[in-house]
């Protein structure tokens, strides 16, 4: 006899996706980064300021959308998309910040 969550996944091809305390952990994961960002805000460290705070950007963003978004879960074609679409924001968002001569 099958359970809930077999029924499930054998219905929508999906892995098992997090429970409830999970979520809250990632929650307070993402709490925690823009903790952190918030203070590099009061405490500038100079110029890595900016690579540091890209960086915890992308990290959430990874959390956000492989979790809430459920592209952990998802067809590997929509992580593609998404994945595309940060590189590309990124890669704008650098070339204008070494434009203003603010990374380098």
């Amino acid at each position: 006899m099958s359970t809930a969550t077999d029924h499930d996944t054998e219905v929508h091809g999906h892995g098992l996706h997090p429970t409830e305390k999970q979520y809250v952990v990632i929650g307070l994961i993402l709490a925690a980064l823009t903790s952190v960002e918030v203070g590099l805000y009061y405490v500038n460290i100079g110029k890595a300021n900016t690579p540091v705070l890209l960086i915890l950007a992308i990290v959430k963003f990874a959390i956000v959308a492989m979790y809430f978004m459920h592209l952990k879960f998802d067809n590997a074609i929509l992580r593609r998309l998404f994945v595309t679409g940060i590189v590309t924001a990124i890669g704008v968002y650098t070339v204008y910040l070494i434009t203003l001569g603010a990374l380098f």
